[in-house]
């Protein structure tokens, strides 16, 4: 349950340990996870404007293409608590391609996203 942590360090140039300390919660990376909320709040301990909303197409799919834009997906039967993802000039960075295998966990850059967005985490205009 650590792929929102992994994207908001990616997104922030830092390494997985570094990307945690900006979150209030550590522990949540390994129980419950991260609400788009804290996800947004990271960001910003980074210095980053973002905002979440639930992913309407309409309104949103401009931000699909804009590298740093994360997404969450619905749970499914791969990601069964959901997933986030995070836009990278290649596609999408997936922390953990291989669930839900632990052993080792395998991160890979996708060329189209996976799942259906639920909600999405953008940079503020």
């Amino acid at each position: 349950m650590g792929c929102a942590v992994a994207c908001v360090a990616a997104r922030c140039g830092l390494n997985y340990q570094k990307g945690l300390r900006l979150f209030s919660r550590a522990q949540n990376a390994w129980t419950r996870g991260y609400y788009c909320g804290e996800v947004v709040q990271a960001l910003r301990n980074a210095g980053f404007r973002y905002r979440y909303d639930p992913y309407d197409h309409d309104a949103h799919h401009r931000f699909l293409s804009r590298v740093g834009t994360i997404i969450f997906i619905d749970p499914d039967r791969s990601y069964p608590v959901g997933h986030y993802l995070l836009r990278v000039p290649e596609g999408w960075m997936n922390s953990w391609v291989n669930c839900p295998r632990i052993l080792p966990v395998q991160a890979a850059v996708q060329r189209k996203r996976i799942g259906k967005t639920s909600f999405i985490i953008y940079e503020a205009e």
